[in-house]
């Protein structure tokens, strides 16, 4: 898969990107990074690539000719790319959505600054519009990095096991809940116990008591996302044995 970064701070991806998942992903050349300057692609002298806005106002508002002909530049050897405008008001990135930008082969992330962009660039180049929250960052490079990173790992081959996205936290393995709580060596840390359920090895067992500790957790921490949840008749007899059943029911 293909990515197109376009950016007047084309240093700010150095680290990122040689550093991860996303350099063993590219080194692997299961992906195809490239960061290019905006401001390359100006006309002036002065490299400018904002300006002031029509009609007054406070701020800067970057040039439309240098963001189109970064993204024409982005598009020589691939017409098909989609360009993705990172912006507070785009889509809300969540997994659902990560998941649709994994299909696709080639995006091309534009990293707005300032007051935005101008309109005219917007509708004439811009697919989609994405954002990552509702806060308001320096510029959009940040928000390229998280959409980035969540969409690489998405990618068949890019994790050590692909099973680990499916059932991450918001992926469909985990019925929109939370994940269940994890724990490693050693078996016994600054007095607190390791679950001796889990040294039972009995999967059953083990899997059930996951299962009960996932939704137990959701109902704690994000008891709204229990809204869109899905339980087999066999996992609804064993939460209401459980006294979980009417907690995720008022959820």
């Amino acid at each position: 898969m293909r990515f197109d970064i376009l950016t007047i701070f084309p240093d700010f991806f150095d680290s990122p990107l040689a550093a991860g998942m996303i350099r063993r992903a590219w080194q692997g050349q299961i992906i195809d990074v490239r960061v290019h300057n905006i401001r390359d692609f100006t006309a002036n002298k002065h490299a400018m690539t904002d300006d002031r806005p029509f009609g007054g106002g406070a701020g800067m508002v970057m040039k439309p000719e240098p963001l189109a002909a970064a993204v024409r530049h982005a598009r020589v050897d691939s017409a098909g790319g989609k360009v993705v405008l990172l912006s507070p008001q785009g889509r809300t990135l969540d997994q659902r959505l990560a998941t649709e930008l994994a299909g696709e082969q080639h995006l091309i992330l534009v990293c707005g600054r300032y007051e935005g962009v101008d309109e005219r660039f917007r509708s004439a180049y811009v697919d989609r519009e994405v954002s990552i929250g509702d806060y308001v960052l320096t510029g959009g490079e940040p928000a390229a990095l998280v959409l980035l990173d969540c969409v690489i790992r998405l990618l068949p081959g890019v994790l050590g096991c692909d099973e680990s996205a499916a059932n991450d936290t918001f992926s469909p393995g985990s019925r929109g809940g939370l994940k269940y709580p994890q724990y490693t060596r050693p078996r016994v840390f600054e007095g607190q116990k390791a679950p001796e359920v889990l040294f039972s090895g009995d999967h059953a067992v083990i899997a059930q008591w996951r299962f009960l500790a996932a939704v137990r957790r959701t109902v704690e921490r994000r008891p709204e996302l229990l809204n869109t949840a899905t339980f087999t008749p066999a996992e609804l007899k064993l939460l209401a044995r459980h006294d979980l059943l009417n907690k995720s029911e008022m959820a």
